[in-house]
């Protein structure tokens, strides 16, 4: 059954943001729900038409930024978070976010990770995460000279969207913070930038391989055998005709076999670069951490599960670490798209958690020699999901011994027990796929992909222009008031804190898909 929202929005959505691109007529105007239209529209070669984002808060938490001198809480966040309007910013800043952060600390360390640093390129300085020989700011396939960001905290969750209209490129974070927001909000301050980073010596890199193969008729590239056995093919010394016309057709079959080997290494080297700059993002917090933990040995036991969803053109990349999900909606082969009975939901990420059999498999494969590797249905009797960014007491024995009593686990035989080895993934989008569901777990609590698409679909087809994420959360806040016996009233009324007796935070973000409809909306919901 579907619900109506009878609650007073003003008391309960106090954070939204989003806006609304017209590409008929870039004209500028309010549009319902507060969201703000700016001019402009997002170019023909991206391959999402809106995007739709809601966050429900239960836990409270104090969310102490000051790790890093409050570098993150004071200068980076601000930067970053837009609660009421997505906002245009400019994408290389005089001074780097990341220079900002990695200056505060240069008095104190003369290199940012804690463990062995991330393999990079010769002539790297992780200290100012920045390569000597790298592309500037205003270079690389993912920059673009301004960008709209939104953001916000709920709970112990945050969400970002960031979005570049002229480049036609979408990226999408969820950070799922447990037992504190620090590495939630470590991640919303750094990890973007990151991966802006890794991108840019991604395209630099690439550059100078195609540059090589480019060069004349590709005579010392990575083709070149082809060319000497295509020419040797033929024992009959072709006419001039015939050869004009092979070599035709060489260079045709070449230049295929180029942009697919490209296409292929491109895609292969975008999912490297979010897994180093997630690794880089994890060094740079335990080393922190290890800094601080004197003064706040609970940033020990402080983590986050992490969801990245990255639209480039038509490539649609994530990567995962912990429970959250992305599900796609897709119609089934031969389907007129207007077929309900037909879209089918795919789940686009692993989920890490003890209940899932490899998972569990896995972990207890790492460790044989620890027959309390999982307790209590948890890892170390501490925690149900197996990977996430962060939560240093159960990766090494140190981090482990700041914390005192009934807190500290005992038996820590072979660390490290969370992995920070992230799922990754490249869909490549195709005319038959509808929309992505972006969520953290606290969503599938209550509901199942399936349940999750078909509650999206239905809506989008009565509210073409309504904002189908809001709607999801709508219904997760009746079906959790009626599992504990209340109206959504009385549910949305109990305080951050109480209420995660009935439901967690909960992000999510639909990405609508297509080329047909030029807007985008975002909200969070607390």
């Amino acid at each position: 059954m579907l619900r109506e929202n009878t609650a007073n929005p003003e008391g309960e959505f106090k954070i939204s943001f989003g806006y609304e691109c017209n590409a008929h007529d870039g004209c500028s105007c309010l549009v319902p729900n507060g969201f703000e239209s700016l001019p402009g529209k997002i170019p023909r070669n991206s391959s999402f038409s809106r995007l739709s984002g809601a966050a429900l808060s239960a836990n409270a938490t104090l969310a102490n930024t000051n790790i890093c001198n409050g570098v993150i809480g004071a200068e980076i966040l601000p930067s970053w978070d837009s609660p009421n309007s997505f906002r245009r910013i400019p994408s290389s800043p005089t001074l780097s976010r990341l220079d900002v952060l990695s200056s505060s600390l240069q008095s104190s360390i003369s290199n940012l990770s804690c463990s062995p640093p991330t393999p990079s390129p010769p002539e790297y300085d992780s200290c100012s995460f920045r390569s000597m020989s790298a592309p500037s700011r205003n270079e690389g396939f993912l920059n673009a000279m301004e960008v709209q960001v939104a953001g916000g905290a709920a709970g112990e969750d945050r969400v970002q969207a960031v979005c570049s209209e002229e480049n036609g490129w979408l990226f999408c974070a969820i950070y799922d913070g447990f037992n504190g927001r620090d590495a939630a909000d470590f991640l919303a301050g750094t990890l973007y930038e990151n991966i802006i980073h890794q991108t840019r010596l991604l395209d630099c890199e690439l550059k100078q391989d195609v540059t090589g193969d480019l060069n004349g008729f590709y005579p010392h590239g990575p083709f070149q055998h082809a060319f000497k056995e295509a020419d040797n093919s033929h024992v009959e010394k072709p006419t001039a005709g015939t050869l004009d016309e092979n070599n035709s057709s060489i260079k045709k079959s070449i230049n295929n076999a180029l942009i697919n080997d490209s296409s292929n290494s491109f895609r292969q080297g975008m999912l490297d670069s979010l897994q180093r700059a997630l690794s880089q993002a994890e060094n740079d917090f335990l080393f922190m951490v290890e800094q601080e933990m004197e003064d706040r040995p609970d940033l020990v036991s402080v983590g986050s599960c992490v969801l990245v969803s990255l639209l480039h053109r038509m490539d649609l990349y994530t990567l995962n670490l912990g429970d959250s999900r992305a599900v796609l909606a897709t119609y089934d082969e031969g389907s007129d798209m207007k077929g309900f009975g037909r879209l089918k939901a795919i789940q686009l990420t692993d989920s890490h958690t003890v209940d899932n059999e490899l998972e569990r498999s896995r972990v207890l494969s790492d460790h044989p020699e620890d027959p309390t590797v999982i307790a209590g249905g948890k890892v170390k009797g501490k925690l149900k999901v197996t990977r996430a960014m962060g939560v240093g007491y159960l990766k090494k024995k140190n981090l482990n011994d700041a914390l005192m009593g009934i807190l500290r686990v005992r038996n820590l035989v072979s660390p490290p027990y969370i992995s920070t080895e992230p799922s990754l993934s490249v869909h490549r989008i195709s005319k038959s796929d509808h929309f992505v569901i972006v969520g953290s777990d606290g969503l599938f609590d209550f509901f199942s992909n399936d349940e999750a698409v078909k509650l999206v679909h239905s809506y989008i087809i009565s509210n073409p222009d309504g904002d189908p994420a809001k709607f999801l959360l709508e219904q997760l806040v009746g079906r959790a008031a009626d599992c504990a016996g209340f109206s959504m009233e009385e549910l949305i009324n109990i305080p951050a804190g109480r209420r995660r007796k009935y439901h967690d935070d909960v992000t999510v973000m639909v990405i609508i898909l297509g080329i047909n409809q030029r807007t985008s909306k975002a909200s969070t919901w607390v």
